[in-house]
């Protein structure tokens, strides 16, 4: 017997003890009941019966389990899909399934207040809950764990009954954005038959939903949206949202050459964009489109670190002003791991923008992958649901609706600052792209679409049923863009050479690109002594009446006595770094995995009060005046983090903005960022970029992955001065290079292979005078050497520089002069072919690594650096970057450093201690 029946056979006043005890122990009955009780709470709470007549408890509580489940379940049976047919579910919302029949439909029930329609009848409370979520609109959000929350959607949906009435103006600006979107694809199918556009057709609605956006967030106080999306609609988004010329446009699918030659460019569905529009309330709105890659998803970390640095840096901590939208593909969005970090981020306080509006163009199609073979969840927004973001499901046929429901998401952005999702449910009415063929694989489905109606018929079908349509003057409408379209088609044939505008130009004023002489040699980066010191003093405060742990104490009085001995450590370094620039103006910002101490325990920038959770930042504490100081530990994330950070150093050109791994090896995890970002977006989109990537690497006999930060790998990504890459041996060193960054008169990602061991050792320290004089020195010479009596000359770079001093000193080599290259790239061939002159008696010169022989900057080197015949000393080649023996890593490093000074021990040659050297180049030693 279920609960109603059992119910039926006992009085009210069993009920009330029954229920009596449920609220004394909730956690006593199984789920079933607990719904039972929760209706019945809200019975005893709101409803009285009439005057005359029985209150019959078990019936409406089984009304209130229907409306409970319309709420909750609702979704799996609207009619949001355009050219299928829905899966089927089970159990339906069907009222046999809830205990009532066919004859209590026109019995009134209490339970109808629920919903705001006062004591009903039940086929009206069906009705109701029908319209409301059942329709062409469905909503996910009763899982969310804010009461508020449930409360509010239910305020705003359900006395509209889905969709509002839309007042003859709100129809006509609908109608006009509609009718942009469709002619613009279709003008593009006509005037470029066979090129790829990656039509919108079949979601065409994303335009009015994008426009609507755009003006409910302007009543709203919205003054900037940050968007991102893929290729799919991106021509019709500029076109018709971000209102870039059509001549433009229109003359990219010429592909003519740039009128910049040194400019590589990027496809026309690729390509940023930024404009200011003004809003229909009059306010000034500006859009930003950021370029994306092919990566799908790609963009969406960039956007997000975009946002948060105009929040910090344009509207002083308002994320109200401000907001991102982000449009996403179906199979994109359920299969890119990237969103799950993305997701993720929304609500850390290093990362959160104050909600992002989410956006999906679901073609229910992913190339040619089925949806049913694309993802295991039932929605492809399931993800939204780890961060409990409401997720709407609109027919994009159905433009009203998807209109209305953007102005709903757009009110709950404002109101609770969190992401909200909505699931354009629409088809794509060619291929992937315009020449392909979708009938190979999907021939049932693409034989409906063919015969399937465009949404501006179907809107002008529904205007013209309910009587507005005669307001509307839609062959002027049509003729009026077409008109625009031509015009621009035409101006277009009139250019002769391409051109890219930087989306983010105006942030970018008086930074001029870089120039090859630019890198000859470096700025001048010391700072006077009287700031050294005071910084120094400043970072080694505590404050007073509070407790620390003692190692953190004591940490700070080693600090203060370093800075009176005059021999300063890489934190050190590091920290005068951050604070100088501080002082000076220029924000910073630090994230990563563990950051905060640093993965080796050697930062310490953040300071954690004794047994609280108060924290000490002594680097927001350099001055009154000082800029912005932000290091925030990430989550365990790189792809997402780095591509935060990247989007963050985009809108933050006078700061200076850090990731750093945990490993340098773990930046392989990031590769997407800094394939189709980092190394390429200025040959691409004529962008700069000066974000800085701290690798930690260096071979101590830590096993394969936590070795080597993979240096050829960016070594192979350089060209065309596209980026810096460092590695460097002194705290000084590594000071210069991070004041460089914002130094120079333009920017550049700089790459920065961190040390380890060197953290730490004795000899890796710098005096107070290498801070306050020069610059940062790309190669550094052996100031202990003698010229005349030098023979050997060992180039090398990072940590190795110590070990094979450590051994020049032991065996007391005299002959040998050991050059250091802090900067890998640009090659500073200046630099080196000067010190060659200074050694001029020399007759063998070598590079030496202690990474394999088919990895680190050897074959770079043995490409790019041919002044003199250059040998070299490696690790054999293999595929794995280092030993997981600590014995053998031992032997082969002693081999690496003993080769370096001449010294062939050829007597391990036939063991398992192997080594790649210049004096035997074919063998394997």
């Amino acid at each position: 017997m279920d609960n109603f029946s059992y119910l039926n056979t006992i009085d009210n006043s069993v009920i009330d003890e029954l229920f009596t005890r449920f609220k004394n122990n909730p956690d006593s009955v199984d789920e079933s009941w607990r719904k039972f009780f929760e209706g019945f709470e809200f019975c005893q709470k709101n409803y009285k019966a009439e005057e005359g007549e029985a209150f019959i408890y078990p019936n409406e509580f089984k009304v209130m389990n229907l409306i409970t489940d319309y709420r909750q379940r609702g979704h799996l049976f609207t009619r949001t899909n355009p050219v299928r047919t829905r899966r089927k579910y089970a159990p339906t919302l069907g009222i046999e399934n809830y205990g009532l029949s066919a004859g209590e439909l026109g019995k009134s029930f209490q339970a109808g207040k629920e919903i705001g329609i006062g004591n009903a009848k039940l086929e009206t409370i069906i009705d109701h809950l029908k319209q409301t979520y059942c329709q062409s609109i469905g909503v996910e959000y009763q899982y969310i764990r804010h009461p508020e929350i449930v409360e509010w959607f239910r305020s705003k949906m359900e006395p509209v009954r889905n969709t509002p009435g839309f007042m003859v103006d709100e129809k006509r600006l609908i109608l006009q954005k509609l009718a942009e979107a469709v002619l613009f694809e279709k003008f593009i199918h006509k005037k470029f038959s066979g090129q790829k556009s990656f039509s919108l057709e079949g979601v065409e609605s994303l335009i009015p939903a994008l426009e609507a956006a755009i003006q409910k967030g302007a009543e709203l106080g919205i003054r900037e949206f940050v968007l991102g999306m893929a290729h799919r609609g991106r021509l019709n988004v500029l076109g018709n949202i971000m209102h870039k010329p059509f001549t433009e446009i229109f003359s990219e699918f010429e592909g003519k050459e740039y009128e910049d030659e040194e400019l590589l460019g990027d496809v026309k569905y690729h390509l940023g964009y930024s404009n200011e529009i003004t809003a229909g309330n009059g306010q000034t709105v500006r859009l930003i489109l950021a370029p994306n890659p092919s990566h799908l998803e790609a963009v969406d970390p960039v956007v997000e670190g975009i946002c948060r640095a105009l929040i910090d840096n344009t509207f002083q901590g308002d994320h109200s002003v401000i907001a991102p939208i982000l449009i996403h593909g179906d199979a994109s969005i359920a299969g890119q791991g990237i969103i799950y970090e993305l997701v993720q981020m929304a609500e850390l306080e290093g990362y959160k923008t104050g909600g992002t509006l989410h956006l999906v163009i679901n073609n229910q199609i992913g190339f040619t992958t089925n949806y049913l073979d694309g993802r295991s969840s039932v929605y492809c927004t399931d993800v939204a649901k780890t961060i409990q973001a409401p997720v709407f499901h609109v027919n994009a046929d159905d433009v009203e609706a998807v209109v209305y429901t953007v102005r709903l998401a757009m009110e709950f952005r404002t109101k609770f600052h969190k992401d909200i999702f909505i699931d354009l449910l629409g088809y794509r009415k060619y291929g992937h792209n315009e020449s392909d063929e979708p009938r190979f694989t999907q021939p049932i489905l693409y034989k409906i679409i063919e015969q399937h109606p465009d949404p501006l018929d179907i809107y002008l079908e529904k205007l013209n049923a309910e009587g507005t349509l005669k307001s509307f003057d839609v062959d002027s409408l049509k003729s009026k863009i077409n008109s625009i379209l031509d015009q621009g088609f035409e101006e277009a044939r009139d250019i002769e050479k391409g051109d890219i505008t930087p989306f983010l130009d105006s942030l970018w004023k008086g930074i001029r690109k870089a120039v090859p002489a630019d890198f000859d040699t470096s700025p001048t980066t010391a700072i006077i002594e009287a700031d050294l010191m005071d910084i120094g003093l400043k970072l080694t405060e505590l404050p007073k009446g509070k407790a620390f742990f003692r190692k953190i104490t004591k940490m700070q009085e080693d600090r203060k006595i370093m800075l009176g001995n005059g021999r300063l450590d890489w934190a050190m370094g590091e920290l005068l770094a951050y604070g100088s620039l501080l002082k000076e103006g220029h924000p910073v910002r630090l994230s990563g995995q563990d950051c905060q101490r640093g993965t080796f325990s050697h930062r310490h920038a953040v300071l954690t009060v004794e047994d609280s959770e108060e924290k000490f930042i002594p680097l927001a504490h350099i001055s009154p005046e000082q800029a912005r100081m932000s290091i925030y530990n990430s989550l365990l994330s790189e792809y997402g983090v780095l591509g935060f950070e990247y989007g963050y150093s985009f809108a933050t050109p006078s700061g200076l903005t850090i990731w750093e791994a945990q490993f340098g090896d773990f930046s392989n995890g990031a590769q997407v960022i800094i394939d189709q970002y980092i190394s390429s977006a200025e040959d691409k989109w004529k962008v700069m970029n000066g974000i800085v990537l701290l690798l930690p690497h260096g071979y101590e006999g830590q096993g394969p992955e936590h070795s080597s930060a993979r240096l050829e790998r960016f070594l192979s990504l350089c060209g065309h001065h596209n980026m810096q890459i460092v590695n460097c041996t002194t705290p000084a060193s590594f000071f210069h290079a991070l004041r460089r960054q914002v130094s120079h008169p333009f920017r550049k990602p700089l790459v920065v292979f961190t040390p380890k061991s060197l953290l730490r050792n004795p000899r890796c320290l710098s005096a107070p005078g290498d801070f306050t004089n020069g610059s940062f020195r790309e190669v550094i010479d052996d100031n202990t050497a003698n010229p005349a009596a030098i023979r050997r000359v060992v180039f090398c770079s990072g940590k190795v520089y110590y070990d094979i001093l450590e051994e020049k000193e032991k065996q007391k080599v005299n002959d040998t002069a050991i050059i250091r290259l802090e900067q890998l790239y640009p090659l500073p061939l200046m630099q080196l072919n000067a010190i060659l002159a200074r050694y001029n008696k020399a007759n063998h010169w070598e590079w030496v690594q202690e990474e394999p022989v088919n990895m680190g900057a050897w074959k770079y080197l043995s490409i790019n650096f041919n002044t003199v015949p250059l040998h070299h000393v490696a690790r054999p080649a293999s595929g794995s970057p280092a030993t997981g023996s600590s014995r053998l890593h031992k032997i082969q490093q002693k081999l690496i450093v003993e080769k370096a000074l001449g010294k062939c021990t050829c007597e391990f040659a036939h063991g398992s201690c192997r080594l790649h050297c210049a004096e035997h180049e074919d063998q394997i030693i």
